[in-house]
């Protein structure tokens, strides 16, 4: 699978808060690198799928981390979580990436769940120097009256009202069965507050995750860009618009390249080589 802009494709794993075991590809740039990113797949797919972003990141010299989410793929874990433990599991592939690579910055993208995940992540993730999300959702539970509306072909009012208290069971029984509160899975909260430079990206025609959804997360932040794809549907840019995908994208991360982040991310990384193990020192002293 490896691309041929790529000098070296290796597995990779770890061990998320909950023990479950994830894996992932690191594909290096023949050229050195300096900078790297982690691409987050939707739901149903798996990091292969990601491969069309990996090779365009490959071509303006990046490391190139790609998971398999939670539940995905060759990953463990018991069920996708739609954000609430992959924001932590983010948390675990960031340590991976400063103490194996050492990269001056560490970029996010990410695609409808994946990307959900990544901007929920921010609301205690500082170490990224820039993300991309594409069609992501604004709340958990505001996708959750759409799906109730698409399956009647309806607008979201009727998950809103009629059935209302179907979604509020759903929330309960999800609580009582696995600990989860849905009601905290709010990517549209954690970037209201985040410092890191977000980008969004939504197609105008997403018949699954509407575009408002990018709307409404754009309009708590204004320091957030939001590009709106005319034509494209879900996750779609890539098939619309490729080349400019491409180019917003990396001038996104370029522009965002700053000294101060590169500052943050060393002090980040000197504190926690603090913390850790003797036998880990090695690696952090090389960083």
């Amino acid at each position: 699978m490896a691309d041929s802009n790529a000098s070296d494709l290796t597995d990779v794993s770890i061990v998320a808060i909950d023990g479950a075991v994830l894996r992932a590809w690191n594909l290096q740039p023949r050229k050195n690198f300096a900078n790297a990113v982690i691409l987050s797949h939707g739901l149903s797919d798996n990091r292969a799928g990601m491969m069309g972003y990996a090779q365009f990141f490959l071509r303006h010299g990046y490391d190139v981390l790609m998971p398999d989410a939670r539940a995905h793929g060759i990953s463990g874990g018991e069920i996708a979580t739609y954000g609430i433990r992959e924001a932590n599991d983010l948390h675990r592939w960031l340590d991976w990436l400063d103490l194996n690579e050492h990269p001056a910055c560490i970029y996010g993208f990410a695609e409808s769940m994946g990307a959900a995940g990544l901007l929920q992540a921010l609301q205690s993730e500082s170490r990224f120097c820039a993300v991309a999300a594409e069609s992501p959702f604004s709340t958990f539970r505001e996708i959750a009256y759409d799906r109730v509306g698409q399956f009647f072909h309806t607008g979201p009012w009727l998950g809103r009202t009629i059935f209302r208290p179907i979604v509020e069971c759903a929330f309960i029984y999800a609580k009582w069965r696995y600990h989860l509160n849905f009601d905290v899975d709010s990517p549209e909260k954690a970037v209201e507050s985040t410092r890191v430079p977000v980008l969004l990206i939504h197609g105008q025609l997403d018949s699954n995750i509407p575009v408002r959804h990018s709307r409404k997360i754009a309009a708590g932040n204004r320091h957030v860009a939001l590009w709106e794809v005319p034509g494209a549907d879900h996750c779609g840019a890539i098939g619309v618009a490729p080349v400019e995908l491409e180019r917003r994208v990396t001038d996104w991360f370029q522009q965002n390249d700053s000294e101060s982040h590169r500052r943050a991310r060393q002090l980040f990384r000197r504190r926690r080589c603090r913390s850790i193990t003797y036998s880990s020192r090695n690696a952090c002293a090389t960083g």
